[in-house]
């Protein structure tokens, strides 16, 4: 508790410094000063779309937005989300499966539940449904403003032994999501989830703790983890996204012109870097295989099979009807 109140303190003190800088010494109006956090390396697609964001907010002459990525501010996904919250001028990207852990949103879990969003396409529908605006109005309530989901990679396992089938993952020790969804993942497809930071990964396979992790191709790539381990199956269980939220006490204070230049901007970025990311895994699945690592094609059918069960005890708790419902919205 107390490490978490420090580095509250303290990313209060940065901002609060951030903010006081951008006011003009004569007179004129004062920018908006927010900053996007992430974890991830300033490389991959989601930082990247970051900086385009923070540019072309700057661009409009009424904010002053900076980035930090790659733990700069934290290396916990959900601490910075906690400070969001609690009222720093923050933009996180997360993940619905943290967000419905972290918020009590079990619904928001059918976002990245296994195998059933598929289509990257669909995200760019997903902020006009009438059940995205619904968990918005939930998470605002709570001090945290939804703005949109971008594509970030279909997660697959990373091995030291090869995964052909559902049978050989038994027993294995697999970093995963360290949530409600990560944990049933591992139950059904009978691996031991370890819900570790991502720094922790790599260490961890090279000291033989690990036996793998499961994870999308950029970041798997960017952390070299082709050098720990060398066999790559094709699951794609997971549709990872970026789910991009704020401060509600930020996005409040913003004007309604200035709000939907904001979330406008958002969106399309979100929209562009999504298709950046699905056209850049081709190259990053070749500099796997250049590198030593068997890609493997899974029947992919026999992995869905093995998570039915999930569905069918509705372990998640959805609420009755929320897949049909999901799909016809997204289908309009």
């Amino acid at each position: 508790m107390k490490k978490v109140a420090v580095g509250v303190m303290s990313a209060a003190m940065v901002f609060g410094l951030l903010f006081s800088s951008c006011t003009k010494k004569d007179g004129a109006q004062k920018k908006v000063a927010v900053t996007f956090a992430g974890t991830e390396a300033a490389t991959t697609g989601q930082s990247r779309m970051m900086q385009a964001v923070a540019d072309r907010l700057n661009a409009s002459g009424k904010f002053d937005a900076t980035v930090q990525v790659a733990g700069a501010l934290s290396g916990d996904t959900d601490a910075l989300v906690t400070q969001a919250k609690l009222g720093i001028n923050l933009v996180v990207p997360s993940d619905p499966g943290r967000l419905a852990s972290q918020f009590d949103i079990p619904d928001l879990n059918i976002l990245m539940a296994p195998y059933i969003l598929t289509d990257p396409a669909m995200l760019k529908k997903l902020p006009d449904t009438q059940i995205f605006k619904e968990w918005s109005a939930e998470l605002e309530k709570q001090g945290i403003v939804y703005i949109t989901n971008m594509y970030n990679g279909f997660r697959c396992f990373y091995t030291t032994t090869p995964v052909r089938n559902v049978a050989d993952l038994k027993g294995l020790r697999i970093r995963g999501f360290g949530n409600t969804i990560g944990n049933k993942l591992a139950k059904y497809l009978g691996f031991a989830n370890i819900g570790i930071s991502w720094g922790e990964v790599f260490p961890g396979i090279q000291q033989k703790t690990l036996d793998g992790c499961e994870v999308q191709v950029a970041t798997a790539d960017g952390s070299r983890i082709y050098e720990v381990t060398k066999n790559l199956a094709m699951t794609k269980h997971y549709m990872l996204q970026s789910a991009f939220v704020c401060s509600a006490s930020f996005y409040n204070s913003l004007s309604p012109a200035d709000q939907a230049f904001f979330v406008k901007t958002m969106r399309d970025a979100a929209v562009e870097y999504g298709a950046i990311i699905q056209s850049e895994e081709e190259g990053f699945y070749n500099n796997m295989k250049k590198n030593g690592v068997t890609v493997r094609e899974v029947n992919i059918d026999e992995f869905k099979k093995a998570i039915e069960p999930l569905y069918e005890t509705n372990e998640l708790g959805f609420s009755e009807g929320l897949k049909d419902r999901l799909f016809t919205q997204l289908a309009n």
